[in-house]
C-alpha cells in the first residue's frame, strides 16, 4: 500500500466511524483529523472540497466526500 490515507471526521458522524471501522478492518493505517475542533484542518478541508461535509477521505490523490465501501475499497485496490 503506498497510498497515503487521510480522513477529515467528526466524533459524532456516522460514516465517519464506518470508514475507520472499515479501514481497522483492513490494516490500513490512515491520518486522522477531527475537524469539529481543528480549525486549520477545517479549513483545510473546506478549501479542498468546497463544503463542511464530512467525512471527507484522501487517498493518495484522489479526494472522496462521504463514505462509500466500494468506492474506497476500489481505490485501494481491496474487495470491499
Amino acid at each position: 500500500m503506498d497510498k497515503t490515507i487521510t480522513i477529515y471526521s467528526t466524533p459524532t458522524c456516522h460514516f465517519c466511524n464506518l470508514a475507520k471501522d472499515f479501514f481497522a478492518e483492513k490494516n490500513i493505517t490512515y491520518t486522522a483529523y477531527d475537524v469539529s475542533i481543528d480549525a486549520a484542518k477545517r479549513q483545510e478541508m473546506v478549501q479542498m472540497t468546497g463544503q463542511m461535509g464530512v467525512p471527507v477521505i484522501v487517498i493518495g490523490n484522489d479526494v472522496l466526500v462521504g463514505f462509500d465501501r466500494e468506492k474506497v475499497a476500489s481505490k485501494l485496490g481491496l474487495a470491499a
